[in-house]
């Protein structure tokens, strides 16, 4: 975790902060987004537009999404594949509604060396028609059944305008593509992954979010229901960060996925599909991150710990084996610890340094710390310090990290709290998106010219209707005509 192109300025005062490069987010949200992916090494602008370099920082922080995510949908008795990166595009087009939502973000290869192809192939922007061809071979009898196969792949989508991790030209991702014989089954599994991912957000990645379903409009091309978790980030837009579809018979039918059921009758296949990209990455920095840089929940902390040694007097011969004998104590306990021993760096730029790069506690040692027998422990989410003997740090430390990502979704949390309004009139619901930010909870007919009247007058969208309202009987008006409301939903500008 070397830096290479940029030395953060940093200041001893104890009463401002380290870090000053920054862009503070109040001035300028998405230049500050931008700055903090730079500087702290996350990616990088690739030559091609709208493409990005995730760099080793980054890319690690990603590899703790996947491995934590990957172990759940083990658990839940999912297995991984891989399907080609290239589609037909006879069989892309297939299934009309799925072409037409996709057409105008698909790239096309032409040629193979220096010969024309027969046939164009897709680069996939999603693997339904590359899967379903697939399992419609492998699928003959309802003894077949569930087929519930996930692959981590990239996916390439030409998107007009792009921002690194949020949206780019290519991303990584998972996509779960599954098959099942009854609409029951299919709408379990649905759920289940649209609940694996609200924990999963919630507990690894200290972020609170809304699930529940989206409007017939905003759902995926050729479901037939799709569900999703939301988020509320620092600036108050709305975030969509995993989604979970009911695909129903469309694509089996189009791709002639049948099974012999249990009564020796051809049945197609009831199927979902569900993911959760690098998006994810981009989700942590606009939640927790403030003026100083990343504030990395310690879960998928690619480092946890920083030991930083005070070099002082002949710190090598007393305060660098004490720092030695920390990082061994914590990685025996399986910590993800750096001890960050470099000589051309003085403490002070190191803070700076680990400060912006969101790594959850600091502990520093000097030769007074080594003398008596402790070492300083520095919160990155408070900033807090306080000291501890060199012989409890193996107990105190794995204690305080869970503090931290504790802390974090706490604080998320109220955020989300604060910043979720209702609306009883089209009025009032328009005025507190002209001088508040956040979800307004408002009650809706059900109606597209209501949901699109909306996004015009104020460029806020429904992003979710919530899974408790689901089937509730709803008493009162539609915010936005006044006619009788059929449901609940959550509405919010968003990314």
């Amino acid at each position: 975790m070397t830096p290479q192109n940029s030395i953060p300025e940093c200041i001893v005062s104890k009463d401002e902060r380290w870090v000053k490069q920054i862009t503070p987010k109040t001035d300028d949200f998405s230049r500050w987004y931008l700055e903090i992916i730079q500087k702290t090494e996350l990616a990088d602008y690739a030559p091609m537009k709208g493409m990005m370099v995730i760099r080793p920082y980054g890319y690690a922080i990603w590899e703790n999404i996947q491995r934590l995510m990957d172990k759940r949908i083990k658990a839940t008795g999912h297995v991984n594949a891989y399907f080609p990166l290239f589609i037909p595009e006879s069989f892309l087009q297939k299934e009309a509604e799925h072409v037409q939502g996709f057409s105008p973000e698909v790239a096309w290869v032409t040629s193979g060396g220096k010969e024309e192809l027969e046939e164009r192939l897709a680069v996939r922007p999603t693997s339904e028609a590359i899967i379903g061809p697939m399992y419609s071979k492998w699928i003959k009898s309802w003894r077949d059944l569930p087929v519930l196969i996930n692959q981590w792949a990239n996916i390439v989508r030409w998107e007009k305008v792009t921002r690194p991790f949020l949206r780019t030209t290519e991303f990584l991702w998972q996509e779960g593509h599954t098959c099942h014989e009854t609409f029951e089954e299919a709408q379990k599994e649905t759920l289940l992954i649209l609940d694996l991912y609200k924990e999963f957000v919630e507990t690894e990645l200290a972020i609170p979010v809304l699930a529940g379903r989206k409007t017939w409009r905003e759902k995926f091309a050729g479901a037939q229901e799709t569900y999703a978790i939301e988020a509320l980030m620092s600036d108050g837009k709305a975030l969509q960060m995993g989604t979970s579809h009911n695909l129903g018979q469309h694509f089996s039918k189009v791709f002639n996925i049948r099974f012999e059921d249990r009564g020796q009758n051809l049945q197609y296949a009831w199927q979902t599909s569900w993911g959760v990209s690098t998006r994810l990455v981009g989700a942590l920095i606009m939640a927790h991150g403030d003026d100083s840089g990343l504030r990395l929940p310690p879960h998928i902390a690619p480092v946890q710990a920083v030991i930083i040694p005070i070099s002082m007097g002949n710190w090598k011969e007393t305060v660098l084996p004490a720092a030695r004998t920390i990082e061994d104590l914590l990685k025996k306990v399986g910590l993800r610890v750096e001890l960050d021993a470099r000589e051309e760096f003085t403490p002070g730029w190191k803070f700076s340094e680990y400060e912006m790069r969101g790594v959850p506690l600091r502990i520093e040692i000097g030769p007074r710390d080594v003398k008596s027998n402790q070492a300083v422990l520095v919160r990155r989410d408070t900033m807090k310090k306080e000291t501890a003997p060199l012989d409890a740090l193996s107990a105190k430390v794995p204690v305080l990290l869970e503090d931290i990502q504790t802390s974090l979704y706490r604080e998320a949390g109220e955020f989300l709290k604060q910043n979720t309004h209702k609306a009883l009139s089209y009025g009032e619901f328009k005025e507190i998106f002209e001088t508040k930010r956040g979800f307004v909870k408002s009650l809706w007919c059900g109606g597209e010219a209501c949901e699109d009247k909306i996004k015009d007058e104020t460029l806020a969208t429904i992003r979710v209707i919530p899974l408790e309202s689901e089937g509730q009987s709803i008493q009162g008006a539609c915010v936005c005509c006044g006619r009788e409301a059929k449901t609940l939903a959550y509405f919010a500008r968003a990314y």
